[in-house]
């Protein structure tokens, strides 16, 4: 099976992406492991980005 994945909501404010990369992640996980396609553009970007800190307020 093949997924893709196209992510354009900001990393704050919404859980959406983050969501959707966790259930990416889920599903590699399964039996046989799919062929998944992460596309990030615009705010979503800044969602795989390692080492983040939370800004205040959120």
């Amino acid at each position: 099976m093949k997924t893709l994945f196209i992510l354009n909501d900001p990393p704050y404010g919404t859980e959406r992406c983050y969501n959707a990369l966790r259930l990416a992640q889920a599903l590699l996980k399964t039996e046989p492991p799919p062929e998944v396609s992460v596309f990030l553009m615009a705010d979503a970007v800044a969602c795989a980005k390692t080492g983040q800190t939370t800004p205040d307020g959120y």
